[in-house]
This record gives C-alpha cells, sequence and structure tokens, in this order.
C-alpha cells in the first residue's frame, strides 16, 4: 500500500512528519512517499542512518501553502504545492490515500476539488474522536468542514459517521445520535427537528437526541452535528484535556507529600494521559472524497503522525468508501 505524506505540512516539518511516516512504514508495512521539497526531506532523511528496511520515495512539490493562505485562493495560485501533488498522486492511482498536518483548509479544498465527493455526498465532512467514559472513543462528525449545512448534509454525516465507528473503530452496531439541546425529538432548532425525521428513515441505527455530555458519557457512538458546532466542541474538549493536566501538575507539586503521592500513581497517570492525548487517535478521516483523505493536527508529533498513517491503511483496507455509497442507496 503506497501512502502519500505531505512532508511539508505542519507546525514541526518536515521533522516531525518525517520521523512519523518511518515510524509508520516499519510498523505498518506500508510505501511512503513523500511529498514536498527535496533536498528539505533529504536533510531529514539522513538523520535517520539505516533506511534499508523501509520503501519510500520522494515526489518533487516546490511550493507550501501556509497557514495563513485563503484555502481555494492558495490551491490555484500553488498548482505544485506539495497538498495538491499529493492529491493528484491519488486521483493517478499512485498512491491510495493522503496524509496532512498542513492547512486543514487546503486540504479539504484540495481534496474536494482534485479528487471529487463520492456518488450521493454533497458535502465531505472531518470525522474527529473524543475519549469517553467507556474507555473507548466517541466519533464527533461534523468537525469543521461545514459551518452551514441542511438536514440531508447532516444525514450524510451521521451514515459515514457510523461507518467509519463500525468499520475502523469496530463499535458495532454503532450508535448514532443527533446533537440537540434536549433528548426529546421535540427539542432543538428547526434544522434538527427536520433532521430527526430524516434520520429515523436512513439505514443506520439512530438513537434519537443526545445532549453534550452524551459525547463523552459513552452512551452513543457517532454524534451528528453541523462544523461550526462541532469544531467549537472538539476545541472545548481540547481545552478542558489540557486544564486539567494542568491542574493536576500544579497539585502533584505543591508539596512532598504531594510529590511522594504522584510517584506511587505514576502509572496510573501514565495511563490517564495517554487516553486523552489526541496523538494516539492519529489525524481525522475527511470522509466523503474519492480517495482515503487524512488531516492530522498541525502540531502533531512523530507519534500523531505514524497514527494517522495508521488510519490511512485501516481505512483503504477496510474499503471505508465503498461501504459509505452503498448505505447511501436508500
Amino acid at each position: 500500500m503506497k501512502i502519500a505524506i505531505d512532508a511539508m505540512g505542519g507546525d514541526r516539518a518536515p521533522q516531525n512528519v518525517i520521523e512519523g511516516a518511518i515510524l509508520a512504514a516499519r510498523e505498518y508495512k506500508v510505501n511512503t512517499i513523500f511529498v514536498g521539497q527535496p533536498e528539505a526531506i533529504e536533510q531529514e532523511l539522513k538523520k535517520h542512518r539505516n533506511l534499508s528496511d523501509i520503501k519510500y520515495d520522494i515526489i518533487p512539490a516546490s511550493q507550501v501553502i501556509e497557514m495563513n493562505e485563503h484555502p481555494v485562493e492558495a490551491l490555484r495560485k500553488k498548482r505544485d504545492s506539495s497538498i495538491s501533488v499529493a492529491a493528484r498522486l491519488i486521483k493517478s492511482g499512485d498512491a491510495e490515500a493522503v496524509v496532512s498536518a498542513g492547512s486543514t483548509g487546503a486540504a479539504m479544498a484540495a481534496a474536494k476539488i482534485i479528487l471529487g465527493p463520492l456518488r450521493g455526498i454533497k458535502r465531505p465532512a472531518i470525522a474527529t474522536t473524543l475519549p469517553n467514559s467507556n474507555a473507548n472513543v466517541t466519533v464527533v462528525i461534523d468537525a469543521g468542514a461545514n459551518v452551514d449545512c441542511d438536514p440531508v448534509n447532516l444525514v450524510e454525516f451521521a451514515i459515514m459517521g457510523q461507518v467509519y465507528a463500525e468499520d475502523i473503530l469496530g463499535n458495532k452496531p454503532a450508535r448514532v445520535g443527533l446533537l440537540s439541546i434536549g433528548a426529546e425529538k421535540t427539542k432543538g432548532n428547526k434544522i434538527t427537528f427536520e433532521t430527526y425525521g430524516l434520520l429515523s428513515e436512513a439505514p443506520i441505527n439512530f438513537i434519537g437526541n443526545v445532549e453534550g455530555r452524551d459525547v463523552v458519557n459513552g452512551t452513543v457512538d457517532v454524534v451528528v452535528c453541523d462544523g461550526f458546532v462541532g469544531n467549537i466542541l472538539l476545541k472545548i474538549a481540547e481545552g478542558m484535556a489540557d486544564m486539567i493536566m494542568d491542574a493536576m501538575r500544579t497539585e502533584f507539586s505543591r508539596n512532598i507529600i504531594a510529590q511522594f503521592s504522584a510517584l506511587l500513581t505514576k502509572p496510573t497517570l501514565r495511563r490517564f494521559k495517554k487516553r486523552f492525548d489526541y496523538s494516539e487517535y492519529g489525524g481525522a478521516p475527511l470522509l466523503g472524497v474519492k480517495g482515503t483523505f487524512i488531516i492530522a493536527h498541525g502540531g502533531s508529533s512523530a507519534n500523531a503522525i505514524k497514527n494517522a498513517v495508521r488510519v490511512a491503511k485501516e481505512s483503504v483496507t477496510q474499503n471505508v468508501n465503498a461501504h459509505i455509497e452503498s448505505k447511501l442507496d436508500f
């Protein structure tokens, strides 16, 4: 399996991106295609002495789309950007998936414009995961690709989210809930009320409306919402996780007794931290496009990139796109 890596995308590119891709190539036995400026890529590769056990290629791309650039305009002006070249590798059949930690907007634009949507999908969506109290994760879709949505869009998100939860996360049958301000079907705004009726007829395991607390209490496997709400939800969760970890560090360093307690509970604290570490979950797939496109966090560590490649491989292996298309024929 060949996976294209946007080597120039991310806050710590190409260093962390290349290191993570090398780790993934060894652990998951994938062929890696580094896309970007050859000199920068080769300079990083030289830091890893023995690469004889992995297969990789370098595809040159002279341009990089920066985080502050307008995605669509930058994509049109910079046709030789690393994300554009990587997307074209999928279209030509030279790669089966793309992983990028660069501009999320540029990645989405490249996927939509160069690859195009799946049959039956009007708007692709980002599916991200949040840890829940069942020592598992909950899929939130959409997490930021579409700010304004109509009920039909939300139904498509629900179908894609269930397929991802079942095929990649193994939550079968995945329980799908519509994010609202109350569990009753009459609660919510006009869009959620109309969406409720459509979801009740869709070929999914729809359990009804869910509230914000249901995202983390384990009562649902997939939470459906528009990208505006989903992205706010994701950022709040990230902020809360950071706040909890900072508070724990402060408390455990308060005095000698607290420091001793920290030593005794170190294995437990390590497991706790791992549950809330986004790098363990890899990247978020952009579902609904012709190809596998994984969007990683801009500040991704090497471990996060490695796991993003894992998600890409699993998505291709499980044929997620074909399953999504089959569910849309209702």
